[in-house]
């Protein structure tokens, strides 16, 4: 009787151990990575792994893309008080309504990052921002503040086509480069509603 409660408690330890090996096992296996295919957990010790990891091509999209914007929202606010044309002042309104709002996310983006926020929209010319895709040069913006009625809408459109262009550039860089998930969903809805714009300026123009 000794001899078989001897052997049942060994039969029970090795069943306890196993079991506990496996268990561990489990647990560990994965040699502390996501996914079948080894992806880095985010951590404290790899932030860069989580989705809001950003990277160069993301500050260079905000920090381009604000006063890009910031120089569309120029432009359009001229239409109200020069424009002939109702529907160059409704797509006027409407870039004011969209671009505004973008401007405030990317600017917060980067004070988030610690990144340079561009200044405002006079003193980026002096910054050498006039030489970015689309950007209108001082000459350009003086010009179509001094037009009015169906010279300023001509002017307005052929450009602001101009501008769009160079944005859908700028935002077509962000989708194939960028990181930060937001900044490329932003790029995306630029290149959306901008190429949009653009046919309907060439259309008004009567070159659509």
């Amino acid at each position: 009787m000794q001899h078989f409660r001897t052997l049942t408690r060994r039969t029970a330890l090795a069943a306890a151990t196993a079991t506990a090996a496996l268990v561990l096992a489990a647990c560990g296996g994965d040699g502390g990575h996501d996914g079948a295919h080894g992806t880095p957990s985010a951590s404290p010790a790899n932030p860069e792994a989580g989705a809001q990891a950003h990277n160069a091509q993301d500050v260079a999209f905000a920090q381009g893309m604000v006063p890009h914007h910031r120089q569309a929202l120029e432009m359009a606010g001229m239409a109200s008080g020069r424009a002939a044309s109702a529907k160059v002042k409704d797509l006027a309104a409407r870039i004011e309504k969209a671009q505004d709002p973008e401007i405030t996310t990317m600017t917060g983006w980067l004070t988030a990052w610690g990144e340079k926020v561009p200044g405002t929209a006079h003193s980026e010319h002096s910054d050498g921002m006039s030489g970015m895709t689309g950007m209108m040069d001082d000459q350009d913006m003086t010009d179509l503040e001094k037009s009015s009625g169906a010279e300023f809408d001509r002017m307005f459109l052929s450009l602001m086509v101009e501008h769009h262009e160079g944005a859908v550039e700028m935002a077509t860089t962000e989708q194939s480069a960028g990181r930060y998930g937001p900044a490329k969903k932003l790029a995306g809805e630029v290149v959306t509603a901008q190429q949009g714009e653009i046919a309907e300026m060439k259309a008004l123009l009567g070159k659509g």
